[in-house]
């Protein structure tokens, strides 16, 4: 082996000891035969962990090019790959009660979400097309099997054959681009598209505007923002809980922060051609978020829509296409994910005489039953509908004042507007919460794994105001990072 390979392969050794962590517990899975499966999983959160500490200590900046250029990393990798690994690790201690209730436990499970974040990993450090479709599509092939994990169950099934038929077409989308974009540059290399870009002086060739447009169709299906969206609701639905949870908040930080990447990085020369694509995306998305979910009567479902209109208003600070937009982007981002997960624990919880509902009338009631866990959910969905001083609040906060220090005062006053109309479905379950009679009311056991996420989920939720700055300083100096490379 060449003596400088192993200094150049430095950056990546936070992926390079996932992949040899995911090997490790697949081959512990197996030689187990068939015991319990919640070994795996707690080394699988503890590789994630690890991976975490790598991650600070190698994943800062570096001037070595790995992987012959295609593999970077920064402040802005370093901060989106610790949102990751977090969402990841929770998913699975989400995942353990539930598995252990329905009778589905597969060692598999862990190993999977080890490898589809992996995979996002990548998609965040990638710096050529080739990188980020790699890194895409193996995050992708995890998630389809990971969707239908629960194969003897008809909605699960359906949930991952959907995911999978969308997410090829999506992929086909997203390389069609690639080459259209190779074919007019010349490379596939995102430095050498930025120079490239900026030497066009707006005499941008017709091919290469269709080669944009199809990239950025193939991730607004990764980010589920309208028009691309037509999958989440049914495979939110359909998918073990989890498994949505793990949906709802890992892939999506990692999309939205390749679409961060790709959008200001090689394509930034060019946002007079693009920005106005993303704009339209982002209204839609927040549109049909605040509106559809008003006539939903499955909670999980909801969250789908939720999550639509919350990718909207990340993609307001995309557009932006500044630096105040990135960094916005990025603290909402991290709102986002324990927003969600705490949402989702307290859905996991929600079980009438040891089944699992998901109806939003089930929650009637749950002020008088689970006190505790009412008002952690009030305090989610006071959050997500950007009330203040909740933790929502701030990460709308800066990417609409993104949005207006770049002049999309229209854009700015849509998604207030799409916040306030999103309010109502919120604050119709605190109503059902504390208000409605239950027919039948909840299992008082709340397992301990999520008791414990939702009690962290709402302190950082709660208290985010009172000490913002470490959050708003990372994602300051990784938008800085972003936006200088």
């Amino acid at each position: 082996m060449d003596p400088t390979t192993v200094p150049v392969m430095v950056p990546a050794t936070p992926e390079i000891f996932l992949v040899c962590a995911g090997m490790a517990l697949l081959m512990v899975g197996v030689f187990r035969k068939g015991g319990p499966t919640g070994l795996v999983s707690w080394l699988a959160i503890a590789s994630l962990v690890v991976t975490g500490g790598l991650v600070l200590i190698y994943g800062g900046a570096t001037d070595a090019p790995v992987f012959f250029g295609m593999f970077v990393t920064s402040k802005f990798a370093q901060f989106a790959k610790i949102l990751i690994l977090m969402g990841s690790a929770l998913s699975i201690v989400l995942s353990s009660d539930y598995m252990r209730r329905e009778q589905a436990q597969r060692f598999e499970f862990p190993v999977l979400i080890v490898y589809a974040t992996v995979g996002m990993m990548m998609m965040v450090s990638a710096n050529d097309l080739i990188g980020l479709y790699v890194g895409l599509e193996m995050q992708s092939l995890a998630l389809y099997v990971v969707a239908s994990i629960r194969r003897d169950t008809l909605r699960s099934t359906e949930a991952g054959l959907k995911y999978f038929v969308l997410g090829a077409l999506s992929s086909g989308m997203l390389l069609y681009g690639c080459s259209l974009i190779y074919g007019f540059a010349g490379t596939t290399d995102f430095s050498g598209l930025a120079g490239i870009f900026s030497t066009l002086n707006g005499d941008v060739p017709v091919g290469l505007v269709f080669g944009m447009v199809f990239l950025i169709a193939g991730l607004a299906f990764k980010v589920s923002a309208a028009p691309f969206h037509m999958w989440t609701p049914d495979v939110y639905e359909g998918a073990p809980t989890p498994v949505t949870a793990l949906f709802a908040v890992a892939p999506k930080v990692a999309a939205i922060c390749l679409f961060l990447r790709v959008m200001v990085g090689p394509f930034g020369e060019l946002i007079d051609q693009w920005q106005q694509i993303i704009v339209v995306i982002s209204v839609l998305s927040m549109g049909l978020g605040a509106f559809a979910a008003l006539v939903q009567t499955n909670i999980k479902r909801l969250m789908a829509y939720s999550s639509i209109g919350h990718m909207g208003y990340a993609l307001v600070g995309v557009a932006a296409g500044n630096e105040a937009g990135a960094s916005g982007v990025l603290i909402y981002m991290s709102v986002y994910l324990f927003m969600n997960v705490g949402t989702f624990a307290c859905i996991l919880a929600m079980r009438q005489q040891g089944r699992l509902v998901e109806g939003i009338n089930d929650l009637a009631g749950l002020s008088k039953s689970h006190p505790m866990m009412a008002v952690a959910l009030l305090i989610f969905m006071f959050s997500m509908a950007g009330i203040p001083p909740l933790a929502g609040f701030f990460g709308k906060w800066f990417v609409f004042l993104a949005a207006i220090d770049a002049g999309l005062y229209t854009l700015a006053i849509l998604g207030v507007i799409a916040s306030v109309v999103s309010a109502f479905y919120y604050l119709r379950i605190v109503k059902i919460m504390y208000f409605d009679e239950a027919s039948e009311p909840l299992d008082r056991a709340v397992p301990t794994d999520l008791r414990l996420v939702i009690y962290v989920s709402t302190a950082v939720t709660l208290l985010f105001f009172l000490v913002p700055s470490p959050v708003v300083e990372a994602a300051g100096a990784a938008a800085a990072a972003l936006m200088g490379g």
